[in-house]
């Protein structure tokens, strides 16, 4: 029997960037071609609206979950093996969340990396109960689909237990309501830099965008930091952020042999930030060509399709439980 394993991702901008396609796009497509599992996809736009407080301009949710739909299957997405869903076109993922915060003690939340950095910010004042509760909201998404597997980051692994926690502390109070999942931490593919040298972030505005023209790659590639070194000067590639980011791009052999060339010096830095912006322009074509092809509409009719299938099993979960605590 197939292993069932749930993955989410968010929406927070018109669209991703190199590092979310190599910590996230990429590991689902691995394993969604791997016979063993059925995977389900669900972009958590609930979970984006968490920081409502701290902006000031409403966002388009809705075209920035479609632009990333889009990228997902123009990356490589099959929907075939994966069900793509979105998060609010489930209510059950609001009633289940319910029930898990009535099973959950305060100072559990308070133990949270959010909690824990609002306070060290001296910002609890500033902080939404949504933005506490998230984590109660994550264990619910996974809950009601009889989740086997959760590929997770680092950072991600003490919602898990708590994930854990909440579905054991049910089961040993009604008998077995849920599946406990498991999680696997992903491989880490090594903290991805910006082209100011800090990690690759939207927020930062230093971003290596997937929907990027070749114009706009061509100016921020050669904005990319680099040292004073000269070009008949060695250079380490482990310190270099051009290196950084194209060896993602390169087989072993082109990483021996660009490692090698960093070496021996004789190598200027545009020679390999042209090297970049020439394995970008191979990597991004096609997928920015297929995801010109789909239409809008296309991924409005799929997440309508896929909310019937969702709401089947969630609402199954939803019954179970709440027969479970006594509401018939």
């Amino acid at each position: 029997m197939k292993k069932t394993i749930l993955t989410g991702c968010q929406a927070t901008s018109d669209q991703i960037h190199i590092g979310n396609y190599f910590g996230a796009v990429k590991p689902l497509i691995e394993l969604q071609n791997q016979d063993i599992y059925n995977v389900w996809l669900f972009v958590a736009d609930l979970h984006s609206i968490t920081k409502v407080l701290s902006i000031k301009d409403n966002h388009p949710y809705d075209q920035w979950t479609t632009n990333l739909i889009k990228l997902y299957i123009a990356s490589g997405v099959d929907l075939e093996k994966t069900v793509v869903f979105k998060q609010s076109d489930v209510p059950a993922h609001f009633q289940l969340q319910w029930v898990l915060a009535c099973f959950t003690h305060i100072g559990f939340m308070q133990r949270m990396h959010a909690y824990k950095d609002a306070e060290n910010k001296k910002e609890l004042n500033l902080m939404s109960i949504g933005s506490m509760n998230y984590p109660i909201l994550m264990a619910s998404d996974i809950l009601l689909y009889d989740v086997d597997i959760v590929p997770v980051g680092k950072d991600n692994q003490q919602h898990m237990e708590y994930c854990a926690d909440v579905a054991q502390k049910i089961n040993h109070r009604y008998g077995d309501v849920f599946k406990v999942p498991a999680w696997q931490v992903e491989k880490e593919i090594g903290e991805v830099p910006g082209i100011d040298g800090r990690k690759m972030s939207k927020s930062y505005n230093n971003f290596l965008g997937m929907l990027d023209t070749p114009e706009i790659l061509r100016k921020k590639v050669n904005k990319i930091m680099t040292t004073d070194l000269l070009p008949e000067d060695p250079k380490d590639p482990d310190t270099c952020n051009v290196y950084q980011i194209i060896k993602l791009f390169l087989s072993e052999e082109e990483k021996i042999d660009l490692r090698g060339k960093y070496q021996a010096g004789g190598m200027s830095y545009k020679y390999v930030k042209d090297y970049l912006y020439e394995k970008l322009i191979v990597f991004l074509g096609p997928i920015q060509e297929k995801y010109a092809q789909i239409d809008d509409s296309y991924v409005h009719e799929l997440l309508a399709k896929n909310a019937v299938i969702a709401n089947e099993v969630a609402n199954q979960k939803i019954k179970q439980v709440y027969q479970a605590i006594g509401f018939r």
